[in-house]
């Protein structure tokens, strides 16, 4: 195999390795925003199905009354509705998805780089030979 071949196929792979960790990068972002979603938005809630008049629930992270903790006992069906586990859930999935794609990310990013770096120092090397050449 030639060096163009082999470099040509390096590139190849490390740019599929930066692709690869773009897509995992965006799906831990949407992850995030899911999370963002249920922590911040206020929702509705159904007493029983098919319910005209559901219960207006403010966002978890900025309510000021206690739905989120103590809301059970008092018979608030808010509290019920989007529970901490869950949100805490989508968020742990997203550490390592967005771990597993920067390091993906970054090992193809350097790839390329070392790869055009050493593309670089072969013509450096063949203008410096071809100028010692000429002198001759």
């Amino acid at each position: 195999m030639r060096s163009h071949d082999y470099d040509q196929e390096f590139r190849d792979k490390a740019v599929r390795i930066r692709t690869w960790g773009t897509g995992l990068l965006a799906v831990a972002a949407l992850l995030w925003g899911w999370c963002a979603v249920l922590l911040l938005t206020p929702y509705d809630v159904e007493r029983e199905p098919g319910d005209k008049y559901p219960v207006e629930c403010e966002s978890r992270l900025t309510t000021d009354r206690g739905t989120a903790n103590d809301g059970v006992r008092r018979g608030d069906f808010c509290a019920d509705e989007r529970d901490w586990p869950e949100a805490l859930a989508v968020l742990g999935l997203s550490v390592p998805v967005s771990v597993a794609g920067a390091v993906l990310f970054t090992g193809g990013q350097v790839g390329l780089r070392l790869s055009a770096h050493a593309q670089a120092l072969r013509y450096l090397d063949r203008r410096a030979e071809e100028e010692a050449n000429e002198r001759k």
